[in-house]
């Protein structure tokens, strides 16, 4: 399966991110790249959304982590929601789920595709 990451602008500020497929060490720049070019354009507050993501590794966890990190810094989070089934799972038992989890009622993003 093919990883897709869009994102469009928030209501309110901030960016909502939608990632798709699997996010691996494959992956996993791909995401960190684009959570990097948002925070260095002045985002600080990122949601992203989690509801087509299919698998998630380590690799996976550490780019929530860095991007929460460099949000962090620049006085912002980053959260995630939306997560089912494996990803759930792997979000709960690393207790990320706890970290960086979002209330479900955020909605979800209009998507444009990332540059």
């Amino acid at each position: 399966m093919t990883f897709t990451v869009t994102y469009a602008q928030r209501d309110g500020g901030g960016a909502c991110l939608r990632l798709a497929g699997e996010l691996d060490m494959s992956t996993a720049p791909e995401l960190t790249a684009v959570l990097d070019r948002l925070t260095e354009q002045g985002e600080r507050h990122l949601l992203v959304d989690l509801a087509e993501l299919t698998f998630c590794d380590s690799t996976g966890i550490a780019a929530f982590v860095r991007g929460d990190n460099r949000a962090t810094a620049r006085g912002g989070w980053l959260r995630v929601t939306g997560a089912t089934g494996r990803v759930e799972r792997v979000l709960r038992l690393t207790g990320l789920a706890e970290v960086l989890g979002c209330p479900p009622d955020t909605g979800h993003p209009t998507a444009r595709s990332a540059p």
